[in-house]
């Protein structure tokens, strides 16, 4: 945070200075009382379960150097204590005062699956030719987003944000707040639509990044998707595509995989540039035309954006490749939906030296009244497919079957599932990991990487 003083802390939030210094300079906002470093602004927000109220004595003995307050009328502190309405309204009201002193463009990308592979690819490409600002970790909500704002300072050329909703009128809040640039949609999925209802009130969600977008800015979508491709931008902004098909602007050619890693032609008008990946799977095609196609929008060379992007490697618990006693480990539990579920099997499925090929796949959470048919698709696919063998960890995963083997364990007998994934693995295979992060399958997958190499069996 740069220049942002207790008296500007008022003027935004509309608030009422209680006690303290308006001129007392703020260096970050923080909504976590353990995770003070000193000169934050700390916020406590009133949830479900916890009122942070009750850690503002703990987050000022931290070294907070003021505070917002719904619950205090009067206070006598050295320390500032800001009265406000809502101390989440208030937080996001920051984010939006400290946006409008904000100069630099602003890249928000939303979608149902691969937000965050594809602002990864995003700032790389970008930093091909400038200094990027992203989302840190998983800041992409109401209470993210003011936060992740706050943090971009004059040195910062381009800002890429992450916006993530699961409820109804959640993207026009964050939309508001970032006013972006160009807004970029990956794909509409199922995921959250058991908030939602069904698939076109989420596309109808995801659209709302419009809500922000500044006039004359770029809508970016993803050209592949069935509900994305015919879709236009607001009046006074542009739509481009990017994808595989020929209604696509930025599109990719002659894909292939090595290894299991894409290779491809990135086409843009008259401009042929190779690509090569490091992450696994054809679904990260899509995500890599993304990230040139916004590269080439703020004037970064794609050949220059491309090579950056060859370093890439990917998030724990995202499609990461391990070798352990000669098995190879895909480790891809960090969530799941039907879409990448399915991904995740291709990318098993293209692992052609592997001597068998064994998927472990737990519950896909969060899918609604339609949870049990996406499971069955699953093993549909399976049955069509060279996977020689299937465990699955769930009530949900129950109905998947296929492969010539299929165990199945309850959710939540985890230490079973692993034993038996040691007893069964031999040299030459390749396991793949997937499920919904509530199912803990990464910690399986964190002993398999970490198992003892003398392990007798594996």
């Amino acid at each position: 945070m740069e220049q942002m003083t207790v008296k500007e802390i008022v003027e935004a939030t509309g608030g009422v200075l209680l006690c303290g210094d308006e001129r007392i300079p703020l260096i970050h906002i923080s909504i976590d009382s353990q995770n003070i470093q000193g000169g934050e602004l700390f916020v406590p927000l009133v949830g479900e379960k916890v009122d942070a109220h009750k850690y503002i004595s703990q987050a000022l003995a931290a070294g907070a150097a003021a505070v917002l307050t719904s619950e205090h009328d009067r206070m006598e502190d050295e320390r500032p204590w800001i009265r406000v309405k809502d101390t989440k309204k208030a937080l996001q009201a920051i984010g939006s005062y400290y946006r409008n002193r904000l100069t630099l463009p602003l890249v928000g990308i939303t979608g149902s699956v691969g937000k965050t592979t594809t602002r990864e690819m995003v700032a790389i490409a970008l930093s091909a030719g400038r200094k990027v600002y992203k989302t840190p970790g998983n800041k992409n909500s109401q209470v993210g987003v003011p936060i992740t704002l706050s943090e971009i300072t004059s040195e910062d050329e381009i800002g890429v944000l992450e916006l993530g909703m699961s409820m109804p009128g959640e993207m026009t809040v964050i939309a508001r707040i970032a006013r972006v640039d160009t807004a970029l949609i990956t794909n509409v999925g199922v995921a959250h639509i058991e908030q939602l209802g069904n698939q076109e009130n989420i596309y109808r969600e995801k659209l709302k990044i419009q809500d922000g977008l500044k006039e004359g800015g770029v809508l970016l979508l993803n050209g592949d998707d069935p509900l994305l491709k015919d879709t236009r931008a607001k009046e006074g902004c542009a739509t481009l595509y990017y994808g595989t098909g020929e209604n696509c602007d930025y599109r990719a050619e002659n894909i292939h995989l090595y290894k299991g890693c894409p290779q491809f032609t990135a086409v843009y008008k008259n401009k042929r540039i190779p690509v090569q990946l490091k992450v696994m799977g054809t679904h990260n095609v899509g995500n890599a035309m993304a990230a040139l196609a916004v590269a080439d929008l703020y004037g970064i060379p794609m050949e220059k954006a491309a090579e950056r992007l060859q370093n890439f490697t990917g998030f724990q618990g995202r499609q990461q490749i391990y070798e352990r006693n000669e098995v190879t480990i895909i480790d891809d539990t960090y969530n799941a939906s039907p879409v990448s579920m399915l991904a995740a099997l291709k990318v098993l499925e293209s692992m052609e030296v592997a001597t068998r090929r064994i998927a472990v796949l737990a519950d896909m959470k969060e899918l609604g009244a339609e949870g049990e048919r996406d499971h069955r698709e699953i093993g549909e696919w399976l049955e069509e497919h060279p996977i020689d063998m299937v465990l699955t960890l769930g009530e949900l995963s129950r109905v998947i079957e296929g492969g010539e083997q299929c165990l199945h364990f309850a959710a939540g007998d985890l230490d079973s599932l692993y034993e038996t994934l040691i007893r069964l693995l031999q040299p030459g295979d390749c396991v793949l990991l997937k499920g919904s992060n509530s199912m803990k399958l990464g910690d399986v997958a964190k002993k398999l990487i970490e198992a003892d190499q003398k392990h007798q069996s594996f």
